[in-house]
């Protein structure tokens, strides 16, 4: 039964990360919790891919967040690149594809009566200012394609293959508005692997959430990215929350091994 063994450093981010494949040791079986991960002193749950019980989740695969032409591209190009996370959330959806696990998308969108909101946090209020993820509204696709809040065009065959399931949209940052745990809960999944975007934004909050609710998490930071602005380091402050909320991290290449080698047990 195949699990990962070793992660990275709470305080070690994007080196530590592109490193890890060489660190993290696919085992015959899942990480006890007594096993240590790194010299954080912190224990290393493991995770265990459970054939039926195991998902993908990947969190905002949209344009606003991971084209050139997205409207932050201007705070998190500079981490997506140096992450490879375009690629790397491409070979996750790959292997799930490959291997029959379910893929969850929670989108996030933002319709015209959502500008009328009459308070909001920091980012809210800048993700309204500068319209990312607008839709004409809820039952319209008018302008849709193509736009900000339009998937990834390079993601479309995997989403768009009538069995990824679209959650409806969540509003501010994490599944507590979306209808992601009960689609999960329908579909027998206790399990979840996390990838996207935000990594301290939407990422963060769905890990979250998704641990309160009862499931068993493992996130790829290298397959997600964040701001980075004068002061604040998003991906900083997502990797540290990471290792010290999931059950396991796990960059890209062990992952997409341990999602192969689950499938052929």
């Amino acid at each position: 039964m195949s699990a990962y063994s070793k992660s990275f450093p709470g305080n070690q981010i994007r080196q530590s990360i592109m490193a890890l494949a060489g660190a993290a040791v696919l085992t015959a079986s899942i990480v006890s919790g007594g096993a240590l991960a790194d010299n954080s002193g912190l224990p290393d749950p493991g995770f265990e891919i459970v054939q039926g019980r195991t998902a993908l989740l990947v969190t905002d695969p949209q344009n606003d967040f991971l084209s050139p032409d997205g409207v932050t591209w201007g705070v998190v190009g500079k981490n997506v690149e140096a992450n490879g996370t375009v690629e790397n959330i491409d070979r996750l959806f790959a292997a799930a594809k490959k291997t029959g696990m379910p893929v969850f998308i929670s989108p996030h969108y933002y319709y015209p009566h959502d500008h009328g909101w009459k308070f909001e946090g920091a980012l809210e209020a800048l993700m309204h200012k500068i319209g990312m993820f607008d839709r004409k509204g809820p039952l319209s696709t008018e302008g849709f394609e193509g736009s900000g809040a339009d998937w990834l065009d390079q993601y479309k065959k995997y989403i768009e293959d009538g069995e990824t399931v679209v959650t409806s949209p969540h509003k501010v940052f994490g599944p507590e508005t979306n209808d992601l745990v009960l689609q999960m809960r329908k579909q027998g999944i206790d399990k979840v692997i996390i990838a996207g975007m935000s990594a301290n934004l939407c990422t963060e909050s769905h890990m979250r959430a998704l641990v309160e609710q009862g499931f068993e998490v493992m996130v790829v930071p290298d397959a997600t990215g964040a701001a980075q602005v004068p002061g604040y380091d998003g991906f900083a402050a997502a990797v540290t929350n990471f290792r010290m909320i999931a059950s396991h991290v796990a960059n890209t290449d062990m992952a997409v091994t341990a999602i192969n080698a689950a499938a052929a047990r």
